[in-house]
C-alpha cells in the first residue's frame, strides 16, 4: 500500500500541500450537518460518487480508511493528498491494474482498515454503479454504506462527471445511509442495482436538506 510511482518533485509536494491547506479552509470556513452515523463501529465500504470525493477526503480524514488511486500522473497527485490526510491506498483502477488494486483493497479490509470507494469512476458513465465494489464487499465481508452530500458554495468543472469542487463559506449538507449488507450468496447485478438507488436516493435527500436551510 502507499505506492508512490513518480519521483517526488516541487511540483508534488507544493501541490498537495496547498490540497490539504485549502481543504482546512473549506472544512474550517463552512456550515457543516452531517445525518445518520458517519462513523461506522467496525470496518465498512464507504461508496460515494465520483464527484463529490474532494469533500469526503475532508470528512473522514485520519480515519484509517484504504482508496484507490489510479496509476496516472494526475492519480500522483491525488495519492500525496490522500497521505496528507492520514489514507492510505492501492494504486489502479478499472482500466489499468484493476484486478490488482482490488486483491489490494480485499487484504486491508480483512487487515481492519475500511475502503473508500467511488462506484462511477474513475471515468463514469455518471451515477452509474459498478458491480465491483459488490464483488469487494463479498470477498471481504463488510458492508456497504452509501454516502451523498450536497454543496451549496462550489465549483463546478467540465468534466464527465461535473465535479464538484467545493468553495469556502458555505453549506455542506452531508447523508449517510444504512449499511448494506452483502453476503457471497447475493445476486451481484441485483446489489449493484440496490446500491446505485441508495445512492441516488441520498443524493436527493441532501439536496433538499440544502434547500430548505437556503
Amino acid at each position: 500500500m502507499n505506492e508512490l510511482l513518480y519521483k517526488n518533485s516541487p511540483a508534488h509536494s507544493i501541490l498537495s500541500f496547498l490540497a490539504w491547506l485549502y481543504m482546512q479552509l473549506v472544512g474550517k470556513t463552512s456550515r457543516i450537518t452531517i445525518k445518520g452515523q458517519k462513523d461506522h463501529p467496525g470496518p465498512a465500504i464507504y461508496a460515494l460518487w465520483h464527484r463529490q470525493e474532494v469533500l469526503m477526503i475532508y470528512l473522514h480524514r485520519g480515519r484509517n480508511i484504504c482508496g484507490m488511486v489510479s496509476k496516472s500522473k494526475d492519480g500522483e497527485y491525488m495519492a500525496r493528498i490522500l497521505l496528507r490526510f492520514g489514507f492510505t491506498f492501492v494504486r489502479g483502477s478499472t482500466t489499468s491494474g484493476g484486478i490488482m488494486a482490488l486483491r489490494g483493497l480485499i487484504k486491508a479490509a480483512r487487515g481492519g482498515y475500511s475502503v473508500a470507494i467511488t462506484p462511477d469512476g474513475p471515468r463514469g458513465p455518471i451515477f452509474k454503479v459498478q458491480p465491483g465494489i459488490v464483488y469487494l464487499a463479498q470477498k471481504a465481508g463488510l458492508p456497504i454504506i452509501p454516502v451523498a452530500c450536497a454543496l451549496s458554495s462550489k465549483l463546478i468543472l467540465r468534466s464527465w462527471d461535473k465535479y464538484q469542487f467545493p468553495l469556502p463559506f458555505g453549506r455542506i449538507e452531508a447523508v449517510y445511509g444504512q449499511p448494506l449488507p452483502v453476503a457471497e450468496t447475493d445476486d451481484v447485478a441485483a446489489k449493484t442495482a440496490e446500491l446505485e438507488a441508495a445512492l441516488n436516493a441520498l443524493t436527493e435527500e441532501a439536496e433538499k436538506l440544502l434547500a430548505a436551510k437556503n
